[in-house]
C-alpha cells in the first residue's frame, strides 16, 4: 500500500534512527511543556491571597500611616503593610486618609469622618 519508503536495509535503517531521534525531542518537548504547566498550577493555587486591608506608610522617622487601602487596590504605594480590620478602622477613625479610588471607609462602614477634609487624590497623598 505505503511502499514509497527505500527498498534497502541501510536506508531504511537510517531512516529509522532520523524518526527515534525526532520522537524524543518531542517527547522532551512535551514532559517540559508539562512540567512547566504543572509549575503554573500549582503557583497559582499556592498564591496566597491579598490582606484584606493595607496601610500606606510615609516617609521618616516611624514611617507614619498616610492612607488605608482595600487590599488590592492598585493605587497602594510601595512603602505599605497589612492590617487587619479593626487597626484599618482605627487609623480611618484617628484621621489617616482614605484611598479615593478604593474607598475602604464605605467598604468598612465609616460615613462621613472627614467632611471637612478634601476627597481629591493630591490632597489625600498630601500633595499641592
Amino acid at each position: 500500500m505505503f511502499d514509497d519508503l527505500p527498498p534497502d536495509l541501510e536506508r531504511l535503517r537510517t531512516l529509522r534512527v532520523w524518526h527515534a531521534m525526532w520522537l524524543g525531542r518531542i517527547d522532551r518537548k512535551i514532559e517540559l511543556l508539562l512540567r512547566r504547566q504543572a509549575e503554573q498550577d500549582h503557583g497559582r493555587r499556592a498564591k496566597p491571597q491579598p490582606p484584606e486591608w493595607v496601610v500606606e506608610l510615609g516617609i521618616g522617622v516611624g514611617r507614619p500611616p498616610v492612607q488605608v487601602h482595600q487590599g488590592a487596590c492598585h493605587m497602594a504605594g510601595k512603602r505599605r503593610r497589612p492590617v487587619e480590620r479593626d487597626e484599618a478602622r482605627r487609623l480611618l477613625a484617628d484621621g489617616t486618609s482614605a484611598c479615593t479610588h478604593c474607598r475602604p471607609d464605605a467598604s468598612l462602614g465609616i460615613v462621613d469622618l472627614d467632611k471637612d477634609r478634601p476627597r481629591t487624590a493630591c490632597a489625600v497623598r498630601g500633595r499641592s
